[in-house]
């Protein structure tokens, strides 16, 4: 829908790198593209980001807008702290060069072993 959407509060102008639509979630996705690690920081602009696309984007019927943070590196013990989830925002790191295969695999052994612990710790509750 948007590259680098303009979003005025107070006067000051922010800029959201991406904006989607998904039309199974029905509601609008907002990416910020992040060069570095994540940063605490990150979540209060997303969160910004969100709430606006909630009170000026969002039409009747849609859902609540949901947030992508793409960064360089992803600090896991910083993002549970944070409690993401509940504001309707995920991070996610990309890689910038091609990684050999055996890395791969062991990046997706660990994705899938922290999956079953979130499964895991929700069924415990």
């Amino acid at each position: 829908m948007a590259r680098q959407k303009r979003i005025s509060v107070d006067g000051d102008d922010h800029y959201l790198d991406l904006l989607f639509f998904h039309r199974g979630l029905h509601r609008l996705v907002a990416v910020e593209l992040k060069l570095g690690d994540f940063q605490p920081a990150d979540k209060g602009q997303m969160e910004l980001y969100l709430r606006w696309l909630e009170n000026h984007d969002t039409r009747p019927g849609e859902e609540t807008p949901i947030g992508l943070i793409l960064c360089a590196g992803t600090k896991r013990e910083t993002v549970e702290l944070l409690e993401l989830e509940k504001s309707g925002i995920r991070v996610a790191s990309y890689w910038i060069d091609e990684i050999p295969r055996k890395l791969l695999e062991q990046k997706l052994h660990q994705a899938i072993r922290l999956a079953q612990d979130l499964v895991d710790a929700k069924a415990r509750r």
